[in-house]
């Protein structure tokens, strides 16, 4: 299974946390990192989106269907971003438009067997992957991608 985190782009401030909005830089970001997801996605690549606008914002500029999870929002714990992608068992791909410190502490826990705050830079892509070696499964890291390279 091949598991995309990808943390939503640059967002505005404001009290509201989930109607917050990209910046100009932000919808930048994510329109550039949107084309080289496009360009290098994994088959049967499945969608899951916090419902915070930003990062509906951020999965638009794919130009993909994508399901909206609740569930994934800014406030989610890692256990249910393992739930809704299925790590690491589901076929296919999954892709996670979501949030830190959330994302970070994922990558973490399936990196380095334990949950630490990593930081994912906003609009960043990190690519994992699931194999099984000598009957042992094992994390591999394919990517990591900052936004700011694309620029």
């Amino acid at each position: 299974m091949d598991l995309l985190l990808w943390r939503h782009a640059e967002a505005e401030d404001g009290e509201d946390d989930l109607k917050r909005r990209l910046t100009e830089r932000g919808e930048r970001q994510a329109r550039l990192m949107a084309a080289w997801i496009r360009e290098h996605q994994p088959k049967n690549m499945r969608i899951i989106v916090s419902p915070a606008v930003r990062t509906q914002q951020t999965a638009e500029a794919l130009k993909l269907p994508f399901e909206t999870h609740r569930k994934i929002g800014p406030d989610a714990c890692v256990s249910e971003l393992i739930a809704a992608s299925g790590w690491p068992d589901a076929s296919g791909a999954v892709l996670i438009v979501g949030h830190q410190p959330t994302l970070g502490r994922l990558a973490s826990l399936l990196l380095s067997g334990q949950e630490s705050d990593w930081t994912i830079k906003k609009g960043a892509l990190w690519w994992l992957s699931n194999r099984v070696r000598r009957d042992e499964s094992q994390t591999v890291l394919r990517a990591v991608l900052p936004a700011d390279l694309l620029e």
